[in-house]
Formats: C-alpha cells, sequence, structure tokens
C-alpha cells in the first residue's frame, strides 16, 4: 500500500504543484512584508509618538517574541487542524495589526497592536512548509523551497517600497492602512483558491483513525529529541543575526568606514535583498541533489564571511559597497533552498509543523537578541566590529550545517 506513493508522485501535473506555490508564496511575502511596516516609517513614528528609536526597537523586539512563542506552539495546530484555516487566521491578524498601527493614537496601543501582529506572523513557515512539503512532489521541492524564499525577500522590499512614498505623499496612517489591505487582499486571493491548499484525508476508517490519534497523541514531543532538529534550530538562530544586522546595522557601518553618502543607504538592502532573491532562484537548482546540500550552505556562507571581512578591514570606495551588499545577498540566497532541505530531510513523517515551527523559531529568538548587540556596536563607534560579528555569524552557519549532517548519519548509522 505504501509503494504506490513513490509512484505517483512524478506523474503530479506541473499546474497543480505551481499553483499550491504560487500560493503558498504569496502569503509568505505578505509576511515578510508585515514585519518592515514599521521599520519603515520609524523616521515618522518618532515625532508622531514622541519616542526614542529604542522605544521603536523595542516594538519589533515584542512582535518577534512573540511571533516565537506562536510558531513553536502553531505547529501542533497545523499537524492538528491542518495548514490552511491557520494560515487564513495569520493573514487576518496581520490585516488586523496593520490597521491597529493605522489607528493608533499612542505608543501603548501600539504595543498591543504589535502582539496582534506578531501572533499572525508566527503561524507561517509551519503551515508553508507543511503545504509545500505534503502537496508538491519531491521533485519539485527544491524550486518550491527557492520561491518561497524569493517571496520572502520580494516582502522586504516591497515594504519600504510602498510604505515610504505613501507617508510623504499622504500620511504614515495612510501608508498603514494600506499595508492592512495589502495582507487582505492576499487573502481573498487565497480563499478563492482555497481548494487548492486542502490537504487529503488522513487516514481512511475511523479505527485507523483513533489508532493514529492515540499514537501521535504519545509521541507528539518524540521529534525533540532528535538532534539534527536542535541543529537546525541553532542554524536559524545564527542566521536571524546575519539577516538582523545587515537589514538595520551594516549599512551605518560600512556608511562611516567607507565615507558613503546617507542617500546610498537604502540601495544597500535594496541591493541585498533583490539579489539575495536572485541567489534564491540559483539555488533551487542546487537544491535538486540532496547530497549537496551542506555544500552548497558551506560555500555560500563561506563567500559571505569573506565579503562581510572585506567590508569590515579593507579600505573599499564607497560606489563599490552596494555591489559588495549585492554579492553578499547573492551568497547568501544561494544557500537558502538547501537549508531549507536540511530542515525537511531531519522531519520525522507527519511532524512538519511541529517541526518547522520550532526551527524557524530560532529565526524570531534571533530576531528578537540581535539588534541589542548590533544597536551596542554602532553606539559605540565599533563599525569594523559590526562587520567582524557578521563574518563570525557566517562561519557559525557553516559549522550548523556541517552538525546537521553529521548527526544525521550518526542517527542513520545506529538505525
Amino acid at each position: 500500500m505504501s509503494t504506490s506513493a513513490p509512484t505517483l508522485a512524478p506523474a503530479v501535473p506541473l499546474s497543480r504543484d505551481a499553483g499550491v506555490i504560487g500560493l503558498v508564496g504569496l502569503a509568505h511575502m505578505v509576511s515578510h512584508f508585515s514585519q518592515l511596516l514599521l521599520p519603515s516609517l520609524f523616521p515618522w513614528l518618532k515625532d508622531a509618538l514622541a519616542v526614542s528609536y529604542t522605544e521603536l526597537a523595542f516594538l519589533m523586539t515584542i512582535f518577534f517574541v512573540v511571533s516565537c512563542a506562536v510558531q513553536a506552539a502553531s505547529g501542533f495546530l497545523v499537524d492538528h487542524f491542518g495548514p490552511r484555516p491557520i494560515l487564513f487566521g495569520g493573514l487576518a491578524l496581520l490585516a488586523l495589526g496593520a490597521f491597529g498601527f493605522a489607528a493608533s493614537p499612542n505608543y501603548a496601543t501600539m504595543m498591543l497592536c504589535v502582539v496582534v501582529a506578531g501572533t499572525g506572523n508566527g503561524v507561517f513557515h509551519p503551515a508553508d512548509y507543511t503545504l509545500i512539503n505534503r502537496k508538491v512532489s519531491p521533485r519539485r521541492l527544491g524550486h518550491a523551497y527557492s520561491v518561497h524564499g524569493i517571496t520572502g525577500s520580494l516582502g522586504w522590499a516591497l515594504a519600504p517600497a510602498l510604505m515610504v512614498p505613501l507617508a510623504i505623499a499622504f500620511h504614515w496612517r495612510v501608508a498603514l492602512a494600506a499595508g492592512g489591505c495589502v495582507a487582505l487582499a492576499v487573502l481573498a486571493v487565497l480563499w478563492v483558491r482555497r481548494a487548492a491548499l486542502e490537504l487529503p484525508p488522513a487516514a481512511p476508517t475511523a479505527p485507523a483513525a483513533s489508532a493514529a490519534s492515540a499514537a501521535r497523541a504519545e509521541g507528539s514531543f518524540d521529534f525533540l529529541r532528535i538532534p539534527a532538529v536542535w541543529m537546525c534550530f541553532s542554524f536559524f538562530f545564527v542566521y536571524a543575526g546575519v539577516l538582523s544586522g545587515v537589514q538595520a546595522y551594516a549599512p551605518e557601518a560600512a556608511r562611516q568606514l567607507h565615507q558613503m553618502p546617507v542617500a546610498m543607504l537604502a540601495a544597500c538592502v535594496t541591493t541585498y535583498m533583490v539579489c539575495s532573491a536572485a541567489g534564491v532562484f540559483v539555488g533551487g537548482f542546487l537544491a535538486s541533489d540532496p547530497g549537496r546540500c551542506e555544500r552548497v550552505v558551506g560555500a555560500g556562507c563561506g563567500v559571505a564571511a569573506l565579503i562581510a571581512l572585506a567590508l569590515g578591514v579593507l579600505d573599499v570606495p564607497a560606489l563599490a559597497v552596494p555591489v559588495l551588499f549585492g554579492a553578499m545577498g547573492i551568497a547568501t540566497g544561494v544557500s537558502g533552498p538547501s537549508r531549507d532541505l536540511l530542515v525537511k530531510r531531519s522531519t520525522p513523517e507527519n511532524a512538519s509543523g511541529r517541526v518547522f515551527g520550532v526551527v524557524y523559531s530560532g529565526l524570531d529568538i534571533g530576531q528578537a537578541l540581535a539588534p541589542l548587540v548590533f544597536a551596542a556596536l554602532i553606539d559605540h563607534r565599533a563599525f569594523v566590529a559590526v562587520w567582524l560579528v557578521l563574518a563570525l555569524l557566517q562561519l557559525l552557519m557553516i559549522a550548523s550545517a556541517v552538525s546537521v549532517r553529521r548527526v544525521r548519519r550518526g542517527v542513520l548509522a545506529m538505525a
């Protein structure tokens, strides 16, 4: 009975796989888009709410702490209720949070809305990856992870591109309301196409279903004993530090070290994100061979570490800085699909939501803590140290990927 699944997988039509990949990618774009709604408008919010940049940064710490807690818990909900309703709920909460931001009269109200938005953000990775892993044919998984990563990067790029012009032309409240409309529009698209996101029934008979349910109840937390899961968790924790540093603090450190004009700061981040998306596209093809995932991650992170080191210690012309940001984005992006495939290879059957929920909670924890480190370095004018830390984090990512491979081999040898 179980031998029929592999023979059916190659026969899945491309149109069906592409539909699922596109819808999941669209939802993932909204998640990343929502993460930068407030940071894109910090210059306006600082004056409007009469707060400091530190207080505004604390809003994002709350966002990611809440998202982390929800992400770990939502994996269980995804495995129990299915990913589709959880995904719809996340989009609705992101829209509600954005509309709340737009209407907030003060900082305290903004904090409450951040909790709502963080709750919505926490459901995406468990729901997304469960849909991809169970709906997309195995031979197209690398491309599915690639599209997932690309849409996330485009979501980060879209937020400042939409928020800032609307704030300049109209008002920061109008910009945030538009952000809520984006989330609602994507929710409407997914609702219309909801049949494409439906998973097949888990069990054919009532006795079998009750037996399977009992087994799941006894072993719901067994996956936490898998060392590779925690190695993947550490990988994403470190990756979050890289991402936070590049998005918010590395451009300022580069400006101070290389006499770069202020106008080029945004160009650095945008170039990094766009090139990262291009790197993810290429990485989707490289991830088609699962046996080289660790080597792809190691090569990508190694190149990114060398570029970070160069930006920190070498005398780089100002005009070359955005180019090096782009090269670093390509190197990091190439490793993305292989990174996701590493997690899948460490995931037990029928535990996709739980595993991805715990593993990706490392991303939220890292994004909550890393700004505190980088902000302290900037405040103390340790601009070279910012780049040295980024290079070190890239090397730690390589060590984490190698550790995942070693742990998995040890488990296979014992089996």
